[in-house]
């Protein structure tokens, strides 16, 4: 077996230039239409949980100092944060599905002449 050889081919086959086939710019234009909601939908609920955490720190005494209006304020967050979680998946279908109607025609074009 001749490794330099191997290696040699390697290496051109790295360097040549890399020609786009349909599917990959389908897959590009499905990633397109996903990623926005997707990341969204993570900060958005990393933010939730931390509201709420942050409403459950205040209301148990942890941070605050432990008085009734901390309590108070700590049970109004945790509420907004169990809300805020809880309209988390229906903004992300909201947006899922307007994402994938603006690239709908796109990538039926493109999966139309892949089938072909």
């Amino acid at each position: 077996m001749n490794t330099d050889k191997t290696y040699a081919e390697q290496l051109a086959a790295e360097y040549a230039p890399k020609d786009t086939s349909k599917i990959v710019a389908l897959r590009k234009l499905d990633r397109r239409a996903k990623l926005p909601a997707t990341v969204f939908t993570y900060t958005f609920g990393i933010v939730a949980a931390l509201v709420m955490g942050v409403g459950m720190c205040l209301s148990m005494g942890v941070i605050g100092g432990g008085s009734v209006t901390m309590t108070v304020v700590g049970v109004a967050a945790g509420v907004i944060g169990l809300g805020m979680a809880g309209v988390n998946y229906p903004i992300y279908r909201r947006m899922l599905v307007r994402n994938k109607q603006r690239y709908a025609a796109d990538i039926m074009r493109l999966a139309s002449q892949i089938a072909e």
